[in-house]
């Protein structure tokens, strides 16, 4: 920044010709040792022509870091007006071994490097960020470890004792919506500090937890004019205003310039990030101007320019994902074919077969039925759609049959996690919205359940998912299939799961150890005061079909061992 003043002032006495050239002085490095997955962060003591620092067309500055294997990594610098030097780079190593690093700049004067220097990265207890499984439908870890997301949208303040609860209650991911890092009050082109720390600080919260971040950045109403009204409208606390109209937004150019240096800046500050575990581009894109009054298609065509810059320029090749709204008819078939995570949202009461009565008695389906049924059939529609994993990023809130202090949406809830998963989901579905209005019916032992369930499965490691022909008389049952194993769901809405039979179809012919899943509980019925091989129930499955029954209540040393209106299940062939 000195240089930058001392140079304004010389245009008036000294030609162009003779301006000083950018110099890399001293670059800041904290240790000589970082953890494989861990953040590195450089310090730049640094000299440059510029007027606005974060703006990469007066100002560029990379770091070059190539690995023990001969990989290079351009990383962007970003500016933090906070931090004494300004310029900082944050790089988060994927391989053990040394790393060395050469950092450049250049401005309209030209352009100039510092020394070469070096690293260690060393083993740590981290497993990596998130990407696709090599079986394209499910999720796994840098590392190849298994990765199957648990948890809600969190909306709140970065804290910590909320994310030591969430975390005590088996989540291992939220998702979140930000405002618009360009303000009224940066201007055009420069971001808004202080809302940029507390994503620095809550990723750092999140790092310590082992959990991700699902990272929404333009959230429908901060683009969005006219589109349905109320809260729902935040064009105006946009500065991009001043370059287009709300429904020119996707179309402009000169909105796009902005753009483009507005995600460099989000890779170069929270790329380095294991838990940063998705770019989630457009929530409900079809509540903007720009789809409503503009060009749905050219909405489309501008997702493709987001998910193609991240992938061009994310050295961490964080995924993306991007939702049309949770109305029946809100389907994004152009969408769910861009994003690497094809993401539907769903809200039952906005055109899904619901009781509209008013009273269970009369309807001949349950509302908790019509429930996990609309689910099962959008995740379907997904997994047959699109060779990717699927998602539902939005759903539940108030729009259900069941208030949310009823007994109701908490089944509600508990149904469209495990039906999801049975259908075949990469993650569960993403509820709207953690508060303490939603607490206690949505942040309690079952996602914990959920989650000690999932860690059996090894998601990543399994060939050729599919969902499999599965049945229950009076009830429904789904279930996923696969060379190392199947799990699956069943449930009976109107009275329980004890006794009844589920039958499973296309199944490869021979014996199974059948696993029975006290969902509300969260345990598995084998674990719960009976162990060894003499309780293990070993199935035949014959003519590609095999059948079971679910047990009914038993007393044992005075406690009730009973399954209700569900169960899960794991079957893992016997060798």
């Amino acid at each position: 920044m000195k240089k930058f003043i001392v140079t304004i002032l010389s245009y008036a006495f000294l030609m162009p010709s003779i301006m000083a050239q950018p110099e890399i002085g001293r670059v800041f490095q904290r240790a000589d040792t970082v953890g494989l997955y861990e953040k590195l962060e450089l310090s730049l003591n640094m000299e440059a022509e510029y007027v606005n620092p974060f703006d990469p067309e007066e100002v560029d500055v990379v770091a070059a870091f190539v690995s023990p294997s001969g990989e290079t990594w351009k990383v962007p610098a970003f500016y933090d007006g906070s931090r004494r030097g300004g310029f900082i780079i944050r790089f988060s190593p994927v391989e053990t071994g040394k790393w060395s690093y050469t950092v450049s700049v250049r401005d309209k004067n030209g352009e100039a490097s510092g020394e070469t220097r070096t690293f260690t990265a060393v083993p740590s207890d981290h497993h990596g960020p998130i990407g696709i499984a090599s079986n394209g439908r499910y999720l796994e870890h840098a590392d190849g470890s298994p990765w199957y997301g648990v948890g809600l949208w969190y909306n709140g303040n970065t804290d910590p004792a909320v994310l030591d609860e969430l975390e005590e209650h088996g989540v291992n991911f939220i998702s979140r919506l930000i405002a618009p890092l360009e303000t009224w009050a940066t201007g055009m082109g420069r971001y808004d500090q202080g809302a940029c720390s507390q994503i620095d600080e809550l990723l750092e919260e999140l790092e310590k937890r082992d959990m991700k971040l699902a990272l929404n950045f333009w959230f429908h109403s901060f683009l969005s004019e006219t589109v349905w009204g109320g809260g729902n409208i935040a064009w105006d606390r946009h500065p991009y205003r001043l370059v287009c109209d709300a429904k020119d937004f996707f179309s402009s150019e000169e909105a796009w310039k902005y753009q483009e240096k507005l995600y460099r800046y989000m890779i170069a500050r929270w790329g380095y990030s294991r838990s940063l575990a998705i770019w989630f581009v457009v929530d409900e894109v079809n509540g903007t101007d720009g789809w409503v009054s503009g060009d749905s298609i050219g909405a489309a065509r501008w997702a493709g320019k987001v998910h193609d810059y991240f992938k061009a320029h994310d050295p961490w090749q964080h995924l993306t994902t991007g939702t049309r709204s949770g109305g029946i008819r809100e389907w994004w078939d152009r969408g769910y074919a861009i994003f690497d995570l094809a993401g539907r949202e769903i809200y039952e009461a906005q055109g899904f077969p619901i009781n509209t009565t008013g009273r269970i008695d009369q309807d001949h389906t349950h509302p908790l039925a019509y429930s996990y049924r609309n689910y099962h059939g959008e995740v379907k529609k997904l997994w047959n759609g699109y060779e990717k994993p699927a998602l539902i990023p939005e759903t539940g809130w108030d729009h259900t049959f069941y208030e949310m202090s009823m007994p109701g949406y908490q089944a509600q809830f508990h149904n469209a996690m495990w039906v999801c998963l049975a259908s075949g989901t990469a993650m569960s579905p993403f509820w709207w919205s953690y508060s303490r209005a939603l607490n206690d019916n949505v942040v309690t032992d079952q996602l914990l359940s959920i989650r000690r369930f999932t860690e059996r499965i090894p998601f990543s490691e399994l060939t050729g998912p599919a969902p499999l022909e599965a049945g229950t008389p009076g009830g429904d049952a789904y279930a996923m299939g696969s060379d190392r194993l199947i799990f699956g769901w069943a449930v009976n809405a109107d009275t329980d799961m004890s006794g009844k039979n589920i039958t499973i179809q296309g199944i490869r012919d021979g014996k199974y150890r059948l696993r029975l899943y006290h969902t509300w509980r969260g345990r598995f019925l084998d674990e719960e005061g009976r162990r060894g091989p003499e309780h293990e129930t070993i199935l035949t499955a014959a003519d590609n079909a095999l059948n079971f029954q679910v047990p009914v209540l038993k007393i044992e040393d005075g406690h009730a061992r009973y399954i209700g209106q569900d169960v899960a299940f794991l079957l893992l062939p016997v060798d």
